[in-house]
């Protein structure tokens, strides 16, 4: 897997938002956090753009931080690499004793290297085993999921997590097909898939099988219960300054990522109040109108930056405590 490949989504625009909180003198060295290290391409930008910054960086994927770790040794101890999920953050800047930071940036979704690794079975366009795990030391792979759910189940993750509207058919053909032979592979998914969906719905919206796999995913990673807990803890751990950017890949994400930041910039007093006391007062400033998105430009160079969505906020204010 060559790392030339894995260019680094809307890296330049990421860099502009954070920049302000990496740069500001003072007594310490900044710290920014990257985390989704994936392969490194964002970490090396921020090391790279702010010279005097500290790099944090998680990524549950071993292969990924074995990969970065090559990528960033340049760079000595300035970049310290966690194997960790990213809402472990908390735990991760306590053992460092690490109290605030300056900057937080999150690739959410896939990283080039998970996708472009053939028998890592998250790719739809090549037959590989159906794991899926990002860390394949832990928690079970998207075989088990589809053998062993209950079909109401397959058809609440394929619904709530690929937003896939012929859940139901496709539930029916692989509860029926894995009483014959339970599923290993993904092309006999996808094959299955393919047979299973009406005409109209195999001419829109790419690839058919697009939907379930993404829906198995984020089941198989836990991905939004690990969001939910994750983007709150980042926020808290901003320090009066700091700044924080999030990429999205799909509208579940970046709902949850938007209802955040929106209840953390929003006013909580109760109405008619003459004076809004501190503790309701707002502890963010949104940087973002909306979700921005790539430009075309970038997505001719890298269709994998056409459904990313970036927001990003500025702590202003304490906790109250």
């Amino acid at each position: 897997m060559s790392q030339t490949r894995h260019v680094p989504v809307m890296l330049q625009r990421c860099l502009d938002l954070l920049a302000p909180a990496l740069e500001a003198p003072g007594p310490q060295p900044p710290v920014v956090v990257d985390c989704t290290l994936g392969l490194g391409g964002h970490s090396e930008a921020l090391l790279s753009a702010f010279p005097t910054a500290r790099l944090i960086a998680l990524d549950r994927d071993k292969e990924a931080l074995r990969l970065s770790g090559e990528r960033l040794a340049p760079y000595g101890d300035r970049a310290t690499l966690v194997h960790a999920v990213y809402d472990e953050l908390p735990e991760v800047l306590d053992r460092l004793g690490i109290p605030k930071v300056q900057g937080i940036l999150f690739d959410l979704g896939v990283s080039s290297m998970q996708l472009d690794e053939a028998d890592r079975g998250f790719a739809y366009a090549q037959d590989a085993p159906l794991d899926m795990r990002m860390d394949q030391t832990t928690g079970i792979g998207a075989a088990e999921v589809l053998n062993t759910y209950a079909p109401g189940e397959l058809v609440r993750i394929l619904r709530a997590y690929g937003e896939e509207k012929q859940a139901k058919r496709i539930v029916s053909a692989v509860v029926r097909e894995r009483e014959k032979e339970p599923f290993s592979n993904s092309a006999r998914l996808v094959e299955l898939i393919r047979d299973s969906l009406p005409q109209a719905a195999k001419r829109t919206g790419g690839n058919p099988a697009k939907r379930t796999f993404q829906a198995l995913r984020i089941e198989v990673n836990g991905e939004l219960t690990v969001l939910e807990r994750a983007i709150p803890a980042a926020v808290r751990s901003l320090a009066v300054g700091g700044r924080i950017a999030v990429l999205s890949y799909h509208s579940l994400e970046d709902r949850l990522v938007k209802q955040v930041l929106a209840a953390g910039a929003a006013n909580t007093a109760p109405p008619g109040l003459p004076v809004v006391p501190e503790r309701y007062q707002p502890r963010l400033k949104l940087l973002t109108r909306g979700a921005e998105l790539p430009t075309e430009e970038e997505v001719a160079e890298n269709r994998r930056a056409a459904p990313a969505r970036l927001r990003g906020a500025q702590r202003i204010r304490e906790e109250e405590r």
